[in-house]
């Protein structure tokens, strides 16, 4: 069994709206720059899955969000960390003005307009959950 430096829980929000779903873009740096992704991020020690997501779209887009129930899972390792990968359908009462702190970029898509986005990696496994919905 291979062994890892260390493991980590790192969340992801899909956010819906009349059958469209919440993408941003990565700002063009660090290893998943300049790709799309369902915003979240990594869970701090002592936090619960809810409240990381609940921290990151708020430090990320200004966004109040309810967390509901987990939509997909799956592990990963990146630079010798297990990462398990938590999405869960969030929503939100309010999408206007929202800035971008960590992303260059933000939109609405339907499921066909998601298979043409070039996504990270890891949540290239959320969109094919999705698409099988």
């Amino acid at each position: 069994m291979e062994s890892y430096t260390q493991e980590r829980i790192t969340t992801a929000g899909v956010l819906m709206r009349d059958g469209l779903y919440f993408v941003a873009k990565r700002e063009d740096k660090g290893s998943i720059g300049g790709l799309w992704e369902f915003p979240g991020g990594k869970n701090r020690w002592g936090e619960s899955e809810e409240e990381t997501l609940k921290r990151e779209y708020q430090e990320e887009l200004g966004l109040d969000v309810r967390v509901g129930s987990l939509l997909h899972s799956h592990d990963f390792v990146n630079k010798g960390t297990l990462y398990h990968l938590k999405a869960y359908q969030i929503s939100c009462d309010r999408f206007e003005d929202l800035p971008l702190r960590f992303h260059t970029n933000y939109k609405w898509v339907d499921k066909q307009a998601m298979k043409d986005l070039s996504f990270a990696p890891s949540d290239q496994k959320i969109v094919e959950t999705l698409l099988s919905l």
